[in-house]
């Protein structure tokens, strides 16, 4: 068997997704391989996600960060989970935390001895049952003890936020020093091989020829070499995710310090607050069907904690994602490849995982079809369940109080989603498919979160009694409490370990 590998790998674009890709890339691939990253400074970069998920501390030791040097070069704070302020109802609030959620005992998942013991008129804040919930109320944190195996302290599970173009630039250093090459310059023209239209080269607007085997198209939402080069269509979702339009501005950081991010649900979208070390993101996704960008613009500003520090930027999308993925010699990385608005801080980990299952199915010259329609379909199989989770928050709403929220809360959605919502509107069941992003705690917190009330739950939870059920709940609670009491405040706990030098 003769097989010729890749010599030659070109990346377009640089921003989060394209030095992600370089970094990982670098990492793994020997000097025979050449790796160019082709960025104009000229074009500017979305840069609003600097919100995470738990999976980017795999990749970050995966290509060897220090996490502390990471978080001081990218003026990072630590992340528990998200806080959904006005979603199901006007005035409620709640928390999709990270990790874990109770104790499963009995041959039981936890949440029906919860639900149990709240149909016996003993209720109690969900909030209270994960330190991942509790903590951030309390503006707590620490990474878990590992040398605590059984206790809470131990099940703590964090992400970050960040800000996102001193990520792609600490990134940057990182692969220089890996010998990644990087070329300034606009593209003017794609270069394709007559008979299969593959991809042999891109040529800049000085004259510049970068040629290459396999080219990686991080040109964010131009989508220069999948889209626009490469003809691959587009499958629009804005009649089940209806914001198209984003505007954002940084303001001054305001104390406490919060471990989480929080989103807070306006009449036409929503609000997202992202905490860093030297000031806070900002930004409203709003769908410009029903409020205009003026108006999203007054309501973004009149919400802010503090001063802002720019003037508002918008960035407008159509949620959905290409029809494939990787076609011919190309592979779409980013927001080339779709869009799913950052309401559960998605698309940082879409880059991670488009990276990591690029080498998982890296190719050599003869590009086997098998290997790309694998990596296309396990690509739509997770664009899809994402946009599912996203579309929950959307439409388990008692909202009724503006157009926007009407529609969304009547909208069909997807059978794949009601099919979650009917499993625990009927029995609290929660059930998770094949290598699906969010496990069963993130599917529990939202939909109880969003209002969601299962009218049963697991006969084996009215097995124990009542008092027996009370013991289990309320030492699970006392001991995530008494967990939290001991805990270091977050802004405490970055000045010990990761503070970013004053400017």
């Amino acid at each position: 068997m003769s097989i010729t590998p890749i010599r030659r790998v070109v990346i377009v674009g640089g921003g989060t997704a394209g030095w992600m890709t370089a970094s990982a890339l670098s990492t793994l691939l020997t000097a025979e391989t050449q790796i160019e990253l082709v960025e104009s400074d000229e074009i500017g970069i979305v840069g609003v996600g600097e919100a995470t998920i738990p999976h980017i501390r795999l990749f970050n030791a995966a290509i060897g960060l220090d996490e502390n040097e990471f978080l001081r070069k990218t003026q990072g704070s630590f992340k528990l989970g998200i806080e959904f302020v006005n979603w199901g109802q006007l005035g409620d609030r709640y928390i999709h935390g990270f990790g874990k959620v109770g104790q499963d005992a009995f041959g039981t998942p936890f949440h029906h001895f919860w639900l149990a013991r709240a149909a016996a008129g003993r209720h109690a804040e969900l909030d209270a049952c994960s330190i991942n919930t509790l903590a951030p109320l309390h503006h707590k944190f620490m990474r878990p003890r590992e040398d605590m195996a059984g206790s809470p302290l131990a099940d703590i599970t964090y992400a970050f936020h960040f800000d996102a173009s001193l990520y792609a630039r600490f990134l940057r250093g990182f692969c220089e020093g890996r010998g990644v090459k990087r070329t300034e310059g606009k593209i003017t023209r794609v270069l394709q091989r007559e008979g299969d239209g593959f991809i042999t080269g891109v040529q800049l607007e000085n004259g510049t020829l970068v040629e290459g085997d396999l080219f990686v198209d991080c040109s964010g939402i131009r989508a220069l070499l999948i889209g626009q080069t490469l003809g691959v269509g587009y499958e629009d979702w804005r009649h089940w995710l209806p914001c198209d339009r984003a505007i954002a501005v940084p303001c001054e950081r305001v104390d406490p310090l919060l471990p989480m991010t929080r989103s807070t649900a306006h009449g036409a979208g929503w609000q997202w607050r992202i905490p860093l070390q030297h000031r806070t993101g900002n930004g409203h996704v709003f769908s410009s069907r029903f409020i205009s960008e003026d108006e999203a613009a007054a309501v973004l500003m009149k919400n802010l904690d503090g001063a802002p520090l720019a003037d508002p930027r918008t960035v407008r999308y159509v949620t959905g994602r290409r029809d494939r993925f990787w076609h011919r010699n190309c592979v779409a990385v980013g927001l080339s490849s779709g869009f799913l608005e950052p309401l559960e801080s998605t698309s940082i980990h879409l880059i991670q995982m488009a990276v990591t299952r690029l080498i998982q199915f890296f190719p050599h010259m003869g590009f086997d079809e098998a290997d790309i329609t694998e990596y296309n379909a396990q690509t739509q199989y997770e664009y899809e369940r994402i946009r599912d989770f996203i579309i929950l928050h959307y439409h388990a709403t008692q909202r009724d109080d503006t157009p926007f929220w009407n529609y969304c809360r009547t909208m069909e959605i997807p059978a794949t989603l009601q099919h979650k919502i009917d499993l625990f509107s009927a029995n609290a069941r929660i059930v998770r498919e094949g290598n699906e992003l969010f496990a069963e705690p993130s599917w529990l917190q939202v939909m109880w979160g969003q209002r969601i009330r299962p009218r049963g739950y697991h006969p084996f939870a009215t097995q124990k009694s009542g008092a027996e059920v009370d013991g289990f709940l309320d030492n699970v609670e006392g001991v995530i409490a008494k967990c939290v009491g001991v805990m270091p405040t977050h802004a405490e706990y970055i000045a010990e370990h990761c503070a970013a030098p004053k400017p």
